[in-house]
């Protein structure tokens, strides 16, 4: 079992919610940046993320004329703030937690 993939498979919502909660962002910009954080995402994978977490009203969109092209941009909704609230606290506790040093001895009980 890959945990890692695991891991990140489950952070690439928490990045995106973060994004969005940041500025407007649309898919090739989101897959960029989920690269760049070692997180190479497909479009197939992505873009029925975006619309999950828009029909969950944690996203809203518009569509925004580019180069003569629809591109259609997200933004956190109130909803996803406050999700986003939520999830930064338990990165906090896990992260606080994983990154602790080890005891010296014995399982922690």
């Amino acid at each position: 079992m890959d945990l890692v993939r695991e891991l990140l498979r489950g952070a690439v919502p928490v990045h995106v919610l973060h994004h969005a909660a940041e500025q407007e962002v649309y898919g090739a910009w989101m897959a960029e940046e989920l690269a760049h954080h070692g997180y190479p995402i497909s479009p197939g994978t992505l873009y029925p993320l975006l619309h999950r977490l828009e029909n969950a009203g944690l996203l809203t969109s518009t569509e925004h004329v580019v180069d003569g092209r629809v591109r259609r941009v997200y933004t956190a909704t109130a909803a996803g703030l406050g999700e986003l609230t939520r999830l930064r606290a338990v990165v906090a506790e896990l992260s606080g937690e994983v990154l602790r040093p080890a005891p010296a001895t014995g399982p922690h009980t």
